[in-house]
């Protein structure tokens, strides 16, 4: 797991780069993270970066597999919901920089240590699907 905290004004793609550095694979990511900057740093570092394009893109080559994962996202809305409501970590009150920090890390481990989490269940494997535009 990695996190970043970052002030508001920091653009969501800033810490990516650093918070992918150990991955390899494929990293799907929302529209609002679309950068071929990004997209071509995360490609020498060994990953690949998918999101869904956007109404003004032409179409691109994509594989079923990368669509399915894609509309999955909902899973992330949950676990983000959870972490704001079951552990907490959405309270805007506090009294020092540590304070914050205690009651983020708090809340991540947790959700951590939480038995039952959301999960995709996958009944099928990448190589089952194949490209398309």
């Amino acid at each position: 797991m990695a996190l970043k905290v970052t002030a508001g004004n920091v653009d969501d793609r800033e810490p990516v780069r650093e918070l992918t550095a150990e991955l390899t694979g494929s990293l799907y990511g929302d529209k609002g993270y679309l950068s071929q900057e990004l997209a071509d740093d995360l490609a020498k570092a060994g990953l690949t970066f998918i999101t869904q394009k956007r109404r003004n893109m032409k179409a691109h080559l994509q594989a079923e597999w990368d669509k399915i994962m894609l509309s999955k996202h909902f899973i992330i809305e949950t676990i983000n919901g959870q972490l704001k409501t079951i552990s907490q970590i959405e309270h805007s009150r506090h009294r020092s920089i540590k304070g914050f920090l205690l009651c983020v890390l708090g809340g991540l481990i947790a959700y951590c240590l939480k038995l039952k989490k959301p999960s995709l269940k996958v009944f099928y494997s990448e190589e089952d699907f194949s490209m398309t535009a």
